[in-house]
């Protein structure tokens, strides 16, 4: 045989066995979680069951401290009014706003949305001051005030940070790796600011109105534990739901004012 034949052949072979190998790799990469998707979580299911309820305070709320903005006069140019700190708000019927309602358990994890949740500086203070966020979704940070602005996230279970934004349009980027209820933010520049995220592995989740209303959507049927979360008052008494395809339930919460 013609060596240069010969050689040719012996070319096309190795070839031929490298293309062989392609999909044992494929294989390989799937099954230890480095292809191409995340095997850990899958996208949360659609359901067409509700829960639904009101969130209130028993006793006396505490009274609202007024903000002083003097220290910075950006901050303090752009209120006309007085501003209460957001800690605690009530209206004349007991009704507690900004409480974090969630399943707690019985829903499977989902991967995160790539859409992040904003959290604004607005008029020196945070919006929203109460806010959910599932495990690897981005949260973007923004600086909507012409002055210095610094977040120190004070979480436990999460890498926590301090990150300074000096001028106005400024974004910064992070993720929150684990569940965490609730993470606490602060400003170390103006000290009356202040907020808190909950930081869960499914998107069953609510934040309560002024109204103390709240309502968790599109779940599958299921048995779950549903627990309210405020950032005085700690974790409500757990609620045990059962609820079936299409199903409303009603579940309400309530704290007693410390």
């Amino acid at each position: 045989m013609d060596l240069r034949k010969y050689y040719a052949l012996m070319l096309v072979a190795a070839l031929a066995l490298a293309g062989c190998g392609s999909k044992d790799d494929e294989d390989l990469d799937v099954k230890s979680g480095t292809g191409g998707g995340n095997s850990s979580a899958a996208a949360a299911p659609a359901g067409t069951a509700s829960i639904a309820g009101k969130v209130t305070l028993s006793g006396k709320a505490p009274i609202a401290a007024k903000i002083a903005f003097d220290a910075d006069p950006v901050c303090k140019s752009q209120h006309s009014g007085s501003v209460n700190d957001e800690t605690v708000i009530t209206d004349a019927k007991g009704n507690l706003a900004n409480v974090f309602v969630y399943v707690k358990d019985g829903a499977p994890a989902s991967a995160a949305p790539s859409t992040p949740v904003v959290l604004t500086q607005h008029g020196c203070m945070y919006t929203p001051h109460v806010f959910g966020i599932q495990v690897g979704q981005p949260m973007q940070i923004v600086n909507d005030d012409n002055t210095l602005h610094n977040i120190h996230c004070l979480a436990v279970v999460n890498d926590g940070f301090n990150v300074g934004q000096p001028t106005q349009g400024m974004k910064t980027e992070k993720k929150f790796a684990k569940s965490e209820v609730l993470v606490k933010f602060k400003c170390d520049v103006h000290g009356w600011m202040h907020c808190v995220a909950g930081v869960v592995t499914n998107p069953f989740y609510s934040i309560s109105g002024t109204d103390g209303g709240f309502k968790i959507s599109s779940l599958p049927a299921g048995s779950y534990t549903v627990v309210a979360v405020h950032e005085k008052y700690g974790e409500s008494q757990p609620q045990k739901v059962d609820i079936k395809d299409g199903e409303a339930k009603s579940v309400d919460f309530s704290f007693t004012a410390q």
